[in-house]
């Protein structure tokens, strides 16, 4: 709130001239008493205290619009985001898709259906991500945080996800043939109905893995698992999962079959 105090008319010159102390000041009076009595002219022009109230008014009515505004913003960025990843879909790359799909899960934006194949997204963090039926085939996600995220009836084949946090995703009904998951932590993480041959899953975590209803892991390399449930690996091998370290051998092995 604005508060004005009406100011003192400034004395006559004379009184100021005679009430200094120093002869050397009545330069410096004589450049001061002007404005004094310029300020106390203006101080009292109601014109002047108008345009006060209206700058405050005017500041307060462009707060007003950007509030009332905030959810047009957010509706114009999460266009731009999808904007971003659809123009690069196909492409290999980043083209900018990283930013564009952290920005709308942090927004908690669903990423159902989304097309992301073959593009190069290392380090992508996308914890509690909603991309059911989403494409990440033939896509590098190497180091990337995806925990707790939902991939039900994706597309993975060949996504390589090495060094990755998979901590209680769910896998449901996905299809991971080729899938690179060397590394990475699957600590509770759901892969029932799901398609894992010839995955990668050596030195992977696989603490409370929800693994009984796996639809195939022939082929799949198991090599040096870390706290596997009990029965998995013996299950494994029935299925034609195999145990090879190195990954000449493991790509000649491959490549024979």
């Amino acid at each position: 709130m604005i508060t004005r105090h009406p100011r003192t008319r400034p004395q006559p010159w004379r009184e100021q001239r005679a009430a200094l102390k120093h002869a050397w000041m009545a330069p410096l009076l004589a450049i001061e008493w002007p404005f004094q009595w310029l300020s106390f002219v203006l101080g009292n022009w109601a014109f002047l205290e108008l345009l006060e109230y209206l700058g405050t008014f005017s500041v307060l009515v462009a707060v007003i619009f950007y509030f009332a505004e905030a959810g047009d913003r957010v509706k114009q960025k999460h266009y731009q985001a999808w904007q971003v990843i659809n123009t690069a879909q196909g492409k290999g790359g980043n083209g900018g898709r990283i930013e564009a799909l952290q920005e709308l899960n942090e927004d908690d934006v669903s990423l159902v259906g989304v097309d992301v194949a073959g593009a190069f997204l290392q380090g992508i963090r996308l914890p509690r991500a909603h991309l059911r039926r989403s494409n990440f085939s033939a896509a590098d996600l190497r180091n990337s945080n995806f925990q707790s995220a939902e991939f039900a009836d994706a597309n993975l084949t060949s996504a390589n996800f090495r060094g990755s946090s998979l901590r209680e995703s769910s896998f449901q009904g996905a299809q991971m043939d080729d899938v690179d998951l060397w590394g990475t932590d699957l600590t509770g993480a759901d892969f029932s109905d799901a398609s894992l041959g010839d995955a990668d899953l050596r030195n992977a975590d696989l603490s409370r893995m929800q693994w009984q209803h796996i639809r195939t892991l022939a082929g799949a390399n198991i090599y040096g698992v870390r706290n596997a449930p009990d029965g998995f690996v013996a299950w494994d091998v029935r299925q034609g999962a195999v145990q090879i370290e190195a990954d000449d051998k493991w790509a000649a092995w491959q490549r024979s079959h």
